[in-house]
């Protein structure tokens, strides 16, 4: 390239590109915020999925929790379970210590100091339809004037949902036979005067909630073979003669 001349006969060298550059071209700003949208909407994507995973990580802790904490409320109720009528069978005057089903069972315990005011409460466990599946409900009331007739209708005593969704539940009972061995397990209980040996507690939650349910079999600690036709029948309503 040849000098250019200014009007005074002296050479000018001509401008280099680095001189006549002095910022990029729209093609360029609009290639660098098409790149910088796709990193944020990258890096955001990647944000939300790590934010979902957290909070589904932490539902699937909180509904493992309340699995334990409902499994050491059933063992612990259970467990305690005790040899007191709560009502008289019709007409035959025999009296109830332990009713149950494969749906629901009825039994008189001793309440957590937490939740009870002292004395023996007649406590009732039933597997329920909901609004979330199947649940498991939980209702208590003093023995002390527990009228059969009226049981757990107390607007003050509000039923308690232990768990949901669940897909498929069911209580069952052992106990010694005439034998003096321990039978089978069955899904009801016909011996309302006595309490069984032992109770399993089988639950299979909805398959989305990716639960299990261990195991639970809770032996009564009173004596099984504990028959109270010798007790005065009006103690189920609180009064003993």
């Amino acid at each position: 390239m040849r000098p250019a001349f200014a009007s005074g006969g002296r050479a000018h060298p001509a401008p280099s590109i680095a001189s006549r550059s002095h910022g990029f071209t729209l093609v360029e700003i609009l290639l660098a915020l098409v790149l910088l949208g796709l990193l944020m909407a990258g890096a955001f994507s990647g944000i939300r999925t790590a934010t979902r995973s957290v909070e589904r990580g932490e539902a699937l802790i909180e509904r493992t929790n309340k699995i334990r904490v409902a499994q050491e409320f059933l063992r612990r109720q259970i467990a305690h379970a005790m040899a007191l009528p709560y009502e008289n069978k019709r007409p035959t005057g025999e009296p109830v210590v332990f009713s149950a089903s494969n749906d629901e069972m009825t039994f008189v315990a001793p309440m957590p100091g937490y939740l009870g005011h002292g004395g023996a409460y007649v406590q009732k466990l039933s597997l329920e339809r909901g609004n979330n599946g199947t649940q498991l409900v939980f209702r208590h009331a003093l023995l002390n004037g527990f009228d059969p007739d009226d049981a757990f209708a107390d607007a003050e005593r509000e039923p308690v949902i232990l768990l949901e969704h669940i897909q498929r539940a069911r209580f069952r009972f052992r106990a010694m036979d005439d034998r003096g061995k321990l039978g089978e397990w069955t899904d009801d209980w016909d011996q309302a005067g006595r309490s069984p040996l032992l109770v399993r507690v089988e639950i299979e939650f909805d398959r989305e909630t990716q639960l299990a349910w261990p195991e639970l079999v809770v032996p009564l600690m009173i004596d099984p073979g504990a028959v109270v036709t010798a007790l005065e029948p009006t103690f189920f309503m609180g009064t003993q003669q």
